[in-house]
């Protein structure tokens, strides 16, 4: 394993001065713009994994008996299989270019069963397909599939994921994690049921250019002080408007910094929560469409939010967690996939973080085992390899900046670390402070339902088609057609 030895000689002196030794095993072992790779940081080191990775993963002693000859990973989009191609030892790819189609892990087939989030079509895939997973055919069945957090404690509390435990994962593997990212997937007996390699804490991204013409400084720390809290937000949004800019692309950009604060879940006991920072949200978000600090009908994801983060944008900021930052920001603000990035399209190192009003989490990845699976080895050495390695996070976030899930390790390289994307700015040690801010406590299976149908019935509300009370009883009408049993009043 030639290239993953380069990794560990390159962060031995790292890994050495952690206290990683608990990410060894006791016994061994909405459909988002694509990962654009992280050639932006200077400090990058060469990835694990590729045809070069030949070394057994730990716990390779673990017997679990006779293993099948297919392992079927069910993802939505391409990120987990290019992060495999690049990091996880022993596979193979078929197309570096196309790592979706697969290839082999330790001579066994790999395939990614790729079902696009949109109109629910990958929860759909995965509702007709897991229930029946052990009665399917060997080279059928689901080994692996992955979920986000406004829907992972549906899976989590059901009998189609197997407890990590039961594929090899131990406590003392898991040491290491950040503390919210096994809440999210530990189902109600207490078992942890998923794993991931990121954490997903969230920051203010803004135009250094902008804010040089706005406020007369670039710097993250003075900048801080200009959106230290919603009324200064709000106070700068009118000094961004009077110089031409929006202050945010369009009405979602904020949500998550409101919703991720809630002091209550959507739901307890059967009946339906309206948080009051969800009532915030709808109010300032109204405040800024009618004083136009953002652009009406600018949704998350559209073409015109992404055009928004380019050189042709006129927004000041965009509420980004890890991955928004390195993968949808950096990616928006390329000139092309061939162009260099330290210059792309002439805005790559015009952005810069700060921690905004609140601090906030979005989203994350997690990988689940399937009740099914007869591929429980390579389970197992996926599961450890992306997310408790301590060489392979450090590997991630060096070569694509992405925050990885094991907290002393991003703690040691927010000691010193740059990102050419952002200036030279040292955002991991941002969000190291962020990430312990993080409190998942309020989370519930309806999340997704809720945050989405809010979101879409105030929609109407902001475009000023309909009053609030109407917008309202639409959230209530469709959320009661979605989830019959809750009670709405």
């Amino acid at each position: 394993m030639k290239k993953f030895k380069k990794v560990i000689a390159l962060s031995l002196a790292l890994a050495m001065g952690l206290s990683l030794a608990a990410c060894t095993s006791g016994s061994g072992d909405t459909t988002a713009p694509q990962p654009t790779g992280g050639d932006d940081d200077t400090t990058a080191a060469p990835a694990p994994g590729g045809d070069e990775d030949t070394t057994e993963a730990p716990n390779a002693e673990l017997d679990f008996g006779e293993q099948g000859d297919v392992l079927n990973i069910y993802v939505w989009n391409t990120e987990f299989a290019e992060r495999m191609r690049d990091f996880m030892p022993g596979f193979e790819v078929d197309d570096k270019d196309n790592p979706t189609n697969g290839g082999t892990l330790n001579g066994t087939r790999v395939n990614f069963v790729v079902t696009p989030t949109n109109d629910n079509a990958y929860q759909d895939k995965l509702d007709a397909t897991l229930p029946g997973n052990a009665d399917l055919s060997a080279d059928d069945k689901v080994d692996i599939f992955l979920i986000e957090a406004d829907y992972a404690l549906k899976y989590v509390n059901s009998g189609v994921t197997l407890p990590v435990s039961e594929v090899g994962i131990t406590d003392a593997d898991t040491a290491d994690m950040y503390q919210y990212t096994k809440d999210i997937a530990t189902a109600d007996d207490g078992s942890l049921k998923a794993v991931s390699w990121q954490a997903t804490p969230g920051l203010f991204a803004y135009r250094r250019d902008i804010a040089t013409e706005v406020l007369g400084t670039d710097d993250p720390d003075e900048v801080q002080g200009y959106v230290k809290d919603w009324a200064t937000f709000k106070d700068t949004a009118a000094k961004m408007k009077d110089k031409g800019y929006t202050m945010v692309a369009g009405y979602d950009d904020t949500y998550r910094t409101y919703s991720n604060n809630m002091s209550k879940p959507w739901v307890t006991d059967g009946v339906l929560n309206i948080d009051q920072k969800i009532i915030d949200w709808v109010n300032d978000t109204k405040e800024f469409t009618d004083n136009g600090y953002l652009n009406t009908g600018t949704g998350l994801w559209s073409d015109a939010w992404a055009k928004e983060q380019g050189p042709d944008g006129h927004t000041f900021g965009f509420f980004y967690s890890t991955w928004g930052i390195n993968f949808t920001l950096a990616g928006n603000s390329k000139a092309d996939a061939e162009g260099p990035d330290e210059v792309g399209n002439g805005i790559w190192g015009q952005y810069a973080v700060c921690p905004g009003p609140e601090a906030y989490y979005w989203g994350g990845t997690w990988i689940c085992a399937a009740a099914g699976t007869d591929n429980q080895q390579l389970v197992h050495d996926i599961m450890y390899s992306m997310t408790c390695d301590p060489d392979v996070a450090i590997a991630i976030t060096k070569e694509t900046l992405d925050y990885t899930n094991n907290q002393p390790a991003m703690e040691e390289l927010a000691k010193d670390f740059s990102s050419a994307f952002l200036g030279g700015q040292n955002h991991i040690a941002l969000f190291v402070d962020a990430a312990k801010q993080i409190d998942m406590s309020n989370t519930c299976p309806y999340d997704q339902g809720c945050n989405e149908g809010i979101q879409t019935a105030m929609r109407d509300y902001f475009d000023g088609t309909v009053d609030y009370d109407t917008a309202l009883a639409n959230f209530k009408s469709a959320l009661q057609t979605k989830y019959p049993e809750l009670t709405i009043e």
